[in-house]
């Protein structure tokens, strides 16, 4: 289940990209929730655990690709515990969030309102700890907290 903290938080990594280009595994990069992320995301190709291929800038290295690529391989990759700053993905982020939500126990740090392109999802808030289902509840507790 999908767990966002919203609002400044203790013990977050609030710039997940820094972090991502000292941690990341080289499997990562291949593995076929990544490829299908960096596609949607980027719109780029993966070639090999270190070659993309960006159609806007060509053949780049892993420590090229979005902040918020990075940031999604770290949430659905990274089994430290850390709770990453969501803030640095955009709204194209928020589905791969939703359903790494789904794939796993994640806590997240949101500090500004995301739209998670749906109606209908199952988010619990953990400054409230209150279980939300849809947009609209989702707008109502944020308003409040960033």
């Amino acid at each position: 289940m999908l767990k966002i903290y919203l609002g400044e938080m203790e013990d977050v990594i609030y710039h997940p990209p820094t972090y991502f280009d000292n941690q990341y595994k080289d499997e990562w990069i291949t593995d076929p929730l990544s490829v299908k992320m960096i596609k949607d995301v980027d719109q780029s190709d993966v070639i090999a655990e270190r070659l993309i291929d960006s159609p806007v800038l060509g053949p780049i290295s892993v420590k090229e690709l979005s902040g918020g690529v990075k940031t999604l391989m770290l949430m659905a990759f990274d089994n430290s515990g850390k709770i990453f700053n969501a803030s640095v993905c955009g709204n194209n982020c928020a589905k791969w969030i939703l359903q790494i939500g789904k794939m796993k126990e994640l806590t997240i740090n949101l500090n500004h309102i995301m739209d998670f392109g749906t109606d209908e999802f199952e988010i619990e808030i953990l400054n409230t700890n209150e279980v939300i289902h849809n947009r609209k509840e989702f707008t109502e507790i944020a308003v409040e907290y960033v």
